[in-house]
């Protein structure tokens, strides 16, 4: 035991001396070329003579989906990869002694980040399995007593389906509006907290929006009314400053590829004092204080804690650059085209998430167009589906609104030529687009009010239309104006109206 513990000691005081800052992967602003062919350990004259394969990569604006790995948290990540490879739960040598003294300190990392003591962080593998953790270890741990739960209809994917699971165990759940702005009403808050209210969980940045929700605020009132408090901070931690103390935040989710750290790893914050019991979701070895079983990855959570230290280091400097990158792309976009709606509030918005919605254009087939640049229209998590974003629908997006969104990401390693190049590709298809559909809608408009004038020859003689539905949707004045222009030198059809009708009569 006690050359267990020196050996902890020597390895927490004496890290890796730091090297040179890695500079950022410079990328170009068109596509790139990779290298795809199949590397042999061995080499063969043949893989030699193989000419190697190259497929072009768009410019990546995607960052909500996930960061690429920063070469700083790769530069910790590999000693773990390679020589230190002991199991951190092995009690009885030093593979396992450096190993666990690795894990310790990453978890030391995390913590610091968050404002947290170290013993309040678990490694999970990631923010999906903290948010059910967190909601479903809650609520049940307290069934007997409390059975009713708040969320909000804007929350990530896992944390709804987390709580539909609940309800078909018996609990219930209130799923909050929000308003326009996609910020919740704190007052419909507080009316919705019942006697039996286990747990609030409302996210701090959405994923799709950006909105910053009033956190502190929230945590609050939840104390206030003893109720726990879990907020998703996947899209917020490390990009924001937080303070689970000032907050009065309950219980943290954490994902590590969210933060330019690797995938497969991350933690949950679950408070000490005063303590908030939650029952594990799965069973075995006991590790992670009992509230997560199984080996925990010392490479990912090595790499998790590297990612927390240089965001801890650079939040500020980031927030900054990010902030000037995203006001010159909405600027741009904003002064180029007309009928663009940015989707959230404004004010309370984290500047590296972007969601336009651009009238008129078919999101889909403008992530086709730009296939030079690594886009979205919503949540990665969702987009195997063709419904608009129930995002956008709870914020009371317009259906064809919410179809034509696009979500821009800028990260630490985006630059400032790569904003330039996918506003001028965006401006340059948006037009494209909406002047093809013109022509088709004209093509359209033109064909409805030509069969109505030869309705009007025929033996009908005369039409009278109050309800725009009976003409496919087309306004009263564009058929007008299309109807006049067919019959400019056609003195037999006397046609006219408003906005509330339309008459078109023979007089042969």
């Amino acid at each position: 035991m006690l050359l267990r513990t020196a050996w902890r000691r020597v390895a927490t005081a004496a890290p890796a001396a730091p090297g040179p800052r890695a500079k950022p992967p410079i990328r170009g602003l068109r596509l790139r070329g990779i290298d795809l062919t199949p590397q042999s350990a061995v080499a063969s004259d043949a893989a030699i003579a193989l000419e190697a394969e190259s497929v072009l990569r768009p410019l990546y604006m995607d960052v909500q989906a996930t960061t690429p790995l920063d070469p700083r948290v790769l530069d910790a990540m590999l000693p773990y990869l390679v020589n230190y490879y002991g199991n951190p739960h092995s009690r009885t040598h030093a593979y396992g002694w450096e190993s666990e003294a690795a894990m310790e300190c990453a978890r030391q990392q995390v913590a610091s980040l968050i404002g947290a003591d170290p013993r309040e962080i678990i490694f999970t593998s990631g923010a999906t399995e903290s948010n059910n953790i967190a909601i479903k270890g809650v609520a049940r741990f307290y069934r007997s007593r409390k059975k009713h739960l708040i969320t909000t209809q804007t929350e990530h994917k896992c944390v709804l389906d987390s709580c539909r699971s609940l309800e078909a165990e018996g609990f219930k759940v209130t799923y909050l509006p929000v308003k326009k702005s996609g910020i919740i009403d704190l007052k419909e808050l507080e009316a919705a907290i019942q006697p039996d209210t286990s747990l609030v969980s409302v996210m701090t940045v959405n994923n799709e929006i950006g909105v910053k929700q009033p956190i502190k605020e929230i945590g609050q009132i939840c104390s206030s009314r003893k109720v726990y408090f879990h907020t998703d901070a996947a899209q917020a931690v490390g990009k924001i400053p937080l303070d689970v103390n000032d907050m009065k935040i309950d219980l943290m989710s954490i994902s590590g590829h969210k933060i330019y750290g690797p995938k497969g790893v991350g933690a949950i914050y679950i408070r000490r004092r005063p303590r908030v019991r939650v029952e594990a979701l799965q069973s075995g070895g006991g590790q992670e204080r009992g509230m997560r079983s199984g080996t925990v990855p010392t490479p990912l959570v090595v790499g998790l804690g590297a990612a927390c230290e240089v965001a801890q280091q650079e939040m500020e400097y980031d927030h900054k650059r990010i902030s000037k990158l995203a006001e010159r792309l909405i600027r741009k976009i904003m002064k180029s085209l007309p009928d663009v709606v940015m989707n959230g509030d404004p004010e309370h918005h984290y500047p590296g998430c972007i969601n336009l919605s651009f009238a008129y254009v078919e999101g889909e087939s403008l992530l086709m167009a730009l296939k030079d640049v690594a886009l979205s229209s919503g949540s990665a998590c969702t987009s195997a589906s063709l419904e608009p974003s129930y995002v956008l629908r709870a914020i009371g997006t317009d259906e064809d609104l919410a179809h034509s969104s696009i979500r821009f990401g800028i990260g630490r390693f985006t630059t400032e030529e790569e904003v330039d190049y996918t506003v001028e590709k965006c401006i340059h298809h948006v037009k494209r687009l909406r002047e093809m559909r013109r022509d088709i809608c004209y093509e359209l408009l033109l064909d409805t009010s030509v069969s109505l004038v030869e309705r009007a020859r025929g033996t009908t003689k005369t039409l009278l239309f109050r309800d725009p539905d009976a003409l496919g949707g087309w306004t009263f004045e564009l058929l007008l104006t299309a109807a006049e222009r067919l019959t400019s030198s056609d003195r037999s059809i006397i046609i006219y109206g408003s906005k509330d009708y339309l008459f078109i009569s023979s007089i042969d």
